[in-house]
C-alpha cells in the first residue's frame, strides 16, 4: 500500500520561504502523480501543485511564481519549495498520490488521488 508522509511545515514570516517534503512508498505501478494539498482554518482543502513520474507539472494560479515543485525519482520525494509566503498561504499542508490508470490526471480534483499523507501546519505570520 502507498504511504506518504510529509514534513517541513512549521511558522515563518510574511516574506519568507519554507520547504515541504513527502516521502512515498509502496507503489506498485511506474506512473504516478503525487500533488500537495492545503486546508485553511474553516475553508475547504484546495489544490496546490502535482507532479507526474515524468516531471510533468501543474500549479495553481494561486501560488505560480512564488511556490516550485519537484521530484527526487531516487528517493521517492516530491519536494514543495515555497517562498514569498503570505498569511493566506497557512493552513495544513497534505500529499496524496494516485498510481496506475489514474496517473495521466492532471489536477486538483480531491477524489482523483487514492492516497493522502498525515498533513504538516504551515503557519505564516504577518
Amino acid at each position: 500500500e502507498v504511504q506518504l508522509q510529509a514534513s517541513g511545515g512549521g511558522l515563518v514570516q510574511a516574506g519568507g520561504s519554507l520547504r515541504l517534503s513527502c516521502a512515498a512508498s509502496g507503489f506498485t505501478f511506474d506512473d504516478y502523480v503525487i500533488g500537495w494539498f492545503r486546508q485553511a482554518p474553516g475553508k475547504e482543502r484546495e489544490g496546490v501543485a502535482c507532479i507526474s513520474r515524468n516531471d510533468d507539472i501543474r500549479l495553481a494560479d494561486s501560488v505560480k511564481g512564488r511556490f516550485t515543485i519537484s521530484s527526487d525519482n531516487a528517493k521517492n520525494t516530491v519536494y514543495l519549495q515555497m517562498t514569498s509566503l503570505n498569511p493566506e498561504d497557512t493552513g495544513v499542508y497534505y500529499c496524496a498520490a494516485v498510481e496506475g490508470e489514474g496517473s495521466y490526471y492532471r489536477g486538483f480534483i480531491l477524489w482523483k488521488y487514492d492516497y493522502w499523507g498525515q498533513g504538516t501546519q504551515v503557519t505564516v505570520s504577518s
